[in-house]
């Protein structure tokens, strides 16, 4: 007999060679009919899996998220065996991943799939679901597998296998005639997927390479029951309906343009949103030890080769020739310049901790294909702060910077969820500090989060450092990466940077990257689609709209616009020659906030017939009072 330690920290004792799924049985039948993989000492294992010795073991369902990518990775091979099953040799197999939100597979054919085509390919999906093919798992040398592929022609397969070392596991999974290579964890057979949907196909490189052949990438989603289906559908087309892209340019917000790929077009009312959003940032790091700077947008080649990031990051970076022939490069990150600042001068352990907070423009050369709105551009303004501190500072100083971000996410309703990433197997520095540091981030999640309530992503973290990434839900469930915490042992001895300790003796700091919003650009992209446009009072960019009945009302809507700039309200006032209907529908598709009716009744009563965009008609009120009332909303925040 093992033991076996479960998620809750309670132990059973089971047979040792007991498979995970027999473990799950032994546990509860319920869980085991659920189960898609498990998670040993850390590790996603499929089912199949033999346990034979002591260890931790989470069973992982589709509530979890490496169970979720297992059932979608699972859905990619049946989609794959179905497209062999209608097209034959003529298609070639490359790759076919889980992702963030569902899967997709790399086919090399002869032409791109048409609409027919995806339909011809869900009814044969259909077909393998409903004949509940087992899935097997088995391991070839690697002449065997070769050989195997050779057989069944396909030569991206033979190519992957030719790249692994000799003597490294090679496994295959089989589910009726097809037969794939694949590291899995895959599901116990293809029943189990009761509803899927096909979503659209595009053109993909083979590795990502646009040196290399192209093919035709399909992008699908599955659920274990057709009702988590119709919702994810439902949720599809109210996020069309957000789109960011679309309602910035009917909003008036910021547009794209050729002349500029990746460089947002910010119009005055979206970048009244982005100072708003700037205020409200340097709001929540007031009285908090942070100091704000600006450095150059343009640094020569020595520095990004100092920090690292020329052999590392070139390739995403925007390089150039000054007049002088020097190397010059347009800044991706802001943390050199921070160094620079934290250079300038001679630190003391009393200095710290060190906080340099900047909002500067940076760069990266992203490929035209992964550019995507404001979610992915070119040029965009970080919130970043570098934060420089003693290794017995490391635990206070990421609890505060927590405390700043929860105060921020929860001004715009938006859940978050907290993943800590630890050690990868290529580290750089002391282990001794690594320890030291995961205990320090982990005692700060257990007291802000509580214990079990933030994921760990095993050797996820960067090669200088832990870190945490804080990822958002917003109103239709879907999952955001946004700022990230990250504990840097590297560039300060890299930079050499020093403090003079109590004893006298110089020391190395250690450095915090860390970014809140993650940029204000993308910020204002998800938080489009969240309020789907209708931005709540304190950060429309419009905050009162002001329509007169006639001409005779204009004299009064100016002393009234007056009034409401004084108050420090944003204010337009609509004077077109339009019948009063046709302009509270212009002011309601422009989502404002207030509509102001002004009439006869209006001027003689100094009052204001108030319509709401939440409430619709609320009724005439006098000028002071909508005053005091909409400043209530707004002074909250600001």
């Amino acid at each position: 007999m093992i033991k076996v330690e479960l998620k809750d920290n309670s132990k059973i004792e089971v047979e040792e060679g007991s498979s995970i799924l027999e473990i799950a049985k032994q546990i509860s039948e319920g869980l085991a009919r659920n189960a898609m993989a498990g998670k040993v000492n850390g590790e996603v294992k499929d089912l199949r899996t033999k346990i034979n010795n002591d260890c931790k073991l989470e069973i992982l369902t589709f509530d979890n998220e490496e169970g979720k990518k297992t059932f979608w990775h699972t859905t990619s091979h049946i989609m794959a065996q179905a497209i062999k099953r209608i097209y034959g040799d003529s298609v070639k197999l490359t790759i076919g991943p889980a992702i963030d939100n569902g899967f997709y597979y790399d086919f090399d054919v002869e032409k791109p799939f048409t609409e027919e085509d995806i339909a011809k390919i869900e009814e044969e999906m259909r077909k393998i679901v409903k004949e509940d093919l087992q899935i097997t798992r088995y391991t070839l040398p690697k002449s065997e597998a070769i050989k195997l592929m050779e057989e069944r022609k396909e030569p991206y397969k033979i190519e992957l296998i030719e790249e692994l070392a000799e003597g490294e596991e090679i496994s295959f999974y089989d589910q009726g005639e097809f037969k794939e290579l694949c590291a899995g964890p895959h599901i116990m057979s293809t029943g189990s997927v009761k509803a899927f949907k096909l979503l659209n196909s595009s053109s993909a490189y083979w590795r990502g390479d646009e040196t290399k052949q192209t093919l035709q990438r399909i992008y699908g989603i599955s659920f274990p029951k057709a009702s988590m289906l119709e919702e994810y559908l439902h949720m599809i087309e109210e996020a069309k309906k957000r789109d960011h892209r679309k309602l910035g340019k009917e909003l008036d917000l910021f547009f794209f343009d050729e002349t500029a790929p990746g460089m947002a077009y910010w119009m005055p009312k979206g970048f009244t949103m982005m100072n708003i959003l700037i205020d409200l940032w340097r709001k929540a790091h007031k009285n908090k030890g942070y100091q704000e700077f600006s450095g150059p947008q343009l640094n020569s080649s020595s520095l990004w080769k100092t920090s690292g990031h020329w052999d590392h990051y070139k390739e995403d970076m925007f390089v150039l020739t000054d007049a002088d022939g020097n190397e010059q490069a347009l800044k991706p990150m802001n943390c050199p310049n921070s160094i620079k600042i934290y250079q300038s001068k001679l630190r003391s352990y009393k200095d710290l901790p060190l906080r340099f907070n900047d909002i500067d423009v940076i760069h990266r050369n992203e490929k035209s294909g992964q550019l995507n709105g404001l979610f992915r551009v070119r040029m965009f303004r970080q919130d970043d702060s570098h934060n420089f501190v003693m290794e017995s500072q490391i635990k206070d100083e990421i609890k505060a910077i927590l405390e700043i971000a929860k105060d921020l996410y929860n001004i715009f309703g938006l859940d978050f969820m907290l993943t800590l990433s630890t050690r990868p197997d290529d580290y750089m520095g002391e282990l001794s500090l690594w320890n030291k540091a995961e205990a320090d981030l982990k005692d700060v999640l257990d007291e802000i989060c509580g214990k079990d309530n933030y994921r760990i992503n095993e050797g996820d973290g960067a090669f200088y450092g832990p870190k945490i990434d804080i990822k958002m839900k917003d109103c239709l469930g879907r999952e955001w990466q946004m700022g990230t915490i990250q504990v840097d042992f590297q560039l300060p001895l890299r930079f050499n940077l020093s403090y003079i300790d109590s004893d006298g003796e110089k020391k190395t700091p250690i450095m915090i990257h860390r970014a809140l919003f993650g940029s204000f650009e993308r910020f204002i992209g998800i938080i489009t689609e969240h309020y789907a446009g209708a931005f709540p009072t304190w950060l429309s960019p419009v905050q009162v709209k002001l329509l007169p009945i006639a001409d005779s009302h204009i004299q009064y809507a100016e002393k009234v616009r007056e009034e409401l700039d004084k108050n420090g309200i944003r204010v337009e006032l609509d004077e077109r020659q339009e019948k009063i209907g046709y302009k509270i529908r212009e002011a309601q598709l422009q989502k404002i906030p207030y509509m102001l009716i002004l009439g006869d009744k209006e001027v003689e009563a100094n009052a204001v017939g108030v319509r709401s965009r939440k409430d619709g008609d609320i009724g005439q009120m006098p000028l002071e009072d909508f005053i005091n009332k909409i400043k209530g909303e707004i002074e909250k925040y600001n």
